[in-house]
């Protein structure tokens, strides 16, 4: 999923907008959890509506899912 930087370098809390999106876009069902688990949800809410990167499929998809919960 990060292909395109070396893994040991990322910082969870510094590079979190850079994890999450990945995560949504390419995530599967046991690193979503572990996002979920693991960031506060009004960051990934705040980044699921504020994100450039975020593929739009991905961005429908996402805002359809947490506006059922």
């Amino acid at each position: 999923m990060f292909w395109d930087v070396n893994p040991s370098k990322i910082n969870v809390k510094k590079n979190a907008r850079y994890i999450i999106e990945r995560i949504l876009d390419f995530g599967d069902d046991q690193e979503v959890r572990w996002m979920w688990n693991f960031y506060d949800k009004l960051l990934i809410k705040e980044i699921i509506e504020k994100s450039r990167s975020l593929r739009p499929e991905t961005k429908n998809l996402w805002k359809n899912l947490l506006a059922q919960k």
